[in-house]
């Protein structure tokens, strides 16, 4: 039995309900765990923890920040764990840039950082406009139009392969 962090970083809450799910399967592994945002990462030894999971939303083409703060601040201790990332975006909806090593946000941040996770995933988002502020309602639709996604203003679409997620549970567990 493994004691997990699983740290992430959402903007609408989709990708803390990824967590939640791979918090499921791993548990169901008999493992303990413990889902932490990354505003509230400073209140926790990552050094007490048999492996580290980091998950990471997508808006306006970047990853969270404060990600990348933590990735860096802690490179040496994720280095000597067993550690897993994955990114959250509507890019991954699409085949082609639905896998780690050809989705774009996924390869920038493993470029722009030295640690190197066991596992990586990336997972396809969700789309909600009704959840979204009038200028960032603008912009995703803006963006959706461009790549052809779905940009009616009522649309709630959840592009998540949840087997997919629960294969990267049951990776996550066996690291």
């Amino acid at each position: 039995m493994a004691n997990i962090l699983i740290l992430y970083s959402t903007t609408d809450g989709h990708t803390k309900k990824i967590c939640q799910k791979i918090q499921s399967v791993v548990e169901a592994q008999g493992n303990e765990v413990e889902l932490v945002s990354i505003d509230d990462e400073s209140h926790v030894n990552i050094v007490l923890f048999d492996k580290i999971v980091v998950g990471a939303s997508i808006r306006y083409g970047k990853h969270n920040k404060k990600v990348f703060e933590f990735v860096l601040r802690n490179e040496k201790v994720l280095e000597t764990k067993p550690s897993a990332f994955f990114s959250v975006n509507v890019v991954a909806r699409k085949p082609g840039k639905n896998q780690p090593d050809n989705n774009p946000y996924v390869r920038k941040f493993l470029q722009q950082v030295p640690w190197r996770p066991n596992e990586v995933a990336v997972f396809a988002g969700k789309i909600d406009y009704s959840k979204y502020g009038f200028f960032d309602r603008l912009m995703i639709r803006f963006i959706m139009y461009i790549t052809k996604g779905p940009t009616s203003p009522d649309t709630v679409v959840e592009f998540t392969d949840w087997e997919q997620v629960v294969r990267f549970g049951r990776a996550v567990s066996e690291m």
